[in-house]
Parts: C-alpha cells; structure tokens; sequence
C-alpha cells in the first residue's frame, strides 16, 4: 500500500470515529427523552432584543423639530434625560410619562452574560499567565541556587502550592489576605491562580534549565561572561524551547482552572453559566456551550504555542 493511500485511509478512520462519537451523544440524547432548545440559549449569547429607555423620573417629553432628539424634562426639576439615539419612538411631542415608563426603543446587538462572563475568563486567565510566568521563573532560579536559604525557599513554596488543593488556596487567599490587603475579589482571583500555577511553572522552568549540558554554562563563563549574563543569554534561550509542551500544558490548566474561582463570586464563563441555567431551563445547551468555549481558548492557546514552537525549530 502506497504512502498516500496509508494517509487517506488513517484519515478516513479519524472522521469515522468522530461521527460515531456524535452519534453515541445524539443517541444518548435520545435515551434520556430530552428536547433539545437552542433558540433559548441565544439571547444568553447575544441578545438582540430592543433596549428600552425609561424615563427615571416623572416628567414630559420634548421632542426637537428634527426629531433627533428627544428630552424628558423632569418635574421635580433635576437634570434632564436626552436621548439622542433611538430606533422607534414611543411618545409624541408634550406627552406626559411617569417614572418607569418606555420612552423609546433602540435596537442594538449586546452581548449576553455568557460572552460576558468568557471575557472574565480571558482576564483572569491572561493576567494570571504573566504573572505566574514571572514568579515562576523567579522561583525556578531560585530552586538552583547555590544559596542555601533562596533554594530551600523556593522548595518550600512549590511544596506547599503543590501540597493544597487550589480551591482552598482561592478560599485563603480571599477571605484571609484579601480581607486584610482589602483585595478586591478579581484581584484576589489573579494573586491565588498565578501563586499556584507559578509552583508549577517553577518546576518546568527548573527541570528545563538543568537538562542544558553543564559545558554551556562553563564555555559561557570562559568567555568573560558573568553567571547572570550567561544564564541569560545562553542557558534560558535554549530551556525556554525545551520547556514549552511542559508549559503550554500548565497553562491549559490555567485556563480550566480559573472556572474555580466563581466560588468567591467572580461572574466568569462558569458561574454565568450557572446563572444562566436557572434562567432558560436549558441545562445541557448551556453546558456544552460552555464546553465549547473552554475548548475553543485553550486549543487557540494550544495552536498558538505549537506555531512558536515550530519558529524557533526553524530558526536553529
């Protein structure tokens, strides 16, 4: 069998089994007697209802001879409402509208809290990368110091990081050191992420420093250069493109785990999908939903890492 036909037929198998995975989940969507309701879910994604205007206090209308514009001028003489973007109107020039009452109508596109909630994520999940990196890599170094008190330092917290479940870690992190810095809940989120993702940064950084061969770092230092400068411009280029399946895997992790983090109220993709499941009645919808977009940043970060990774191959 020829090359090319191997390929076709291993691709075909591929596809095979991803169809017969799609059918085992629409038969079991079949066996447990469930109506599948799309339509709920999409004003939860993007609601492209009208937005009404309501007029926050008693008043009346004034409406511009270019009908441009439109103002409730209000009784108690506070400031008045202008409206100078609408898509239909609903009261005539001089008409009279109580508190609560629909001005107007504009009809534009916003997201819903389940995009909302993804744009959280991202937040969380890329300030928590940098900063992990960051103490990671501070960490690492420190982990094959000669000091022994920065290196039995640095043990000690990759130990104890990788001793404790994060979620306990977020709950320390919030009501203990964030009560007493006065954190707020976001930042408080950040901080507990990128401690614990950073112990494990630590290690990659560490294990990918140790596997260069000793005589790079001794030809470097033979060559006038300091062990800072070494390590920076020597050693760390090449553990950095060792070390980077390792770390496009944590960060993955990363990503994932910051679902936890809605346990101290912060409206991320995963408590917005909680919260959305209790307003549409679509649990399954929302859930995959939610699984789809979890997937769909982490194989973007995935992709991503795979294309530098294959740069800096080629520039070897």
């Amino acid at each position: 069998m020829h090359a090319k036909q191997k390929v076709w037929l291993w691709n075909a198998v591929f596809v095979a089994a991803i169809i017969a995975m799609g059918f085992a989940v629409y038969l079991s969507g079949k066996k447990i007697d469930y109506t599948w309701r799309w339509e709920r879910l999409l004003p939860y994604v993007v609601n492209t209802e009208p937005q009404n205007i309501t007029a926050p206090r008693d008043g009346t209308i004034e409406i511009a001879p270019s009908g441009k514009q439109v103002t409730v001028v209000m009784d108690d003489g506070s400031e008045p409402l202008v409206i100078k973007k609408y898509s239909q109107l609903l009261v005539s020039d001089g008409d009279l509208v109580f508190e609560g009452d629909t001005v107007a109508q504009l009809e534009q596109w916003q997201i819903g809290p389940i995009l909302e909630g993804l744009i959280v994520t991202i937040e969380i999940s890329v300030y928590s990368l940098v900063f992990a990196l960051i103490l990671g890599l501070i960490v690492g170094l420190m982990r094959i110091s000669a000091n022994p008190a920065a290196r039995k330092l640095a043990i000690f917290y990759i130990e104890i990081i990788r001793g404790t479940p994060l979620l306990v870690q977020i709950f320390i992190v919030y009501f203990f050191i964030g009560t007493v810095l006065e954190l707020e809940r976001f930042t408080a989120g950040v901080v507990a992420l990128s401690v614990f993702t950073g112990a494990y940064v630590a290690e990659i950084i560490r294990s990918g420093i140790q596997s260069i061969p000793v005589g790079q770092m001794e030809a470097a230092r033979s060559l006038g250069m300091s062990y800072p400068k070494a390590m920076v411009y020597v050693i760390l280029p090449q553990a950095f493109k060792r070390t980077l399946p390792p770390m496009a895997g944590q960060f993955i992790n990363l990503i994932k785990d910051s679902s936890l983090v809605s346990v101290i109220s912060i409206t991320d993709l995963t408590k917005a999908g909680r919260e959305v499941v209790s307003g549409s009645f679509a649990p399954f919808e929302v859930w995959f939903t939610v699984a789809l977009l979890y997937l769909l940043l982490t194989s973007s970060l995935s992709w991503g890492i795979q294309r530098l990774e294959k740069r800096l191959a080629a520039s070897d």
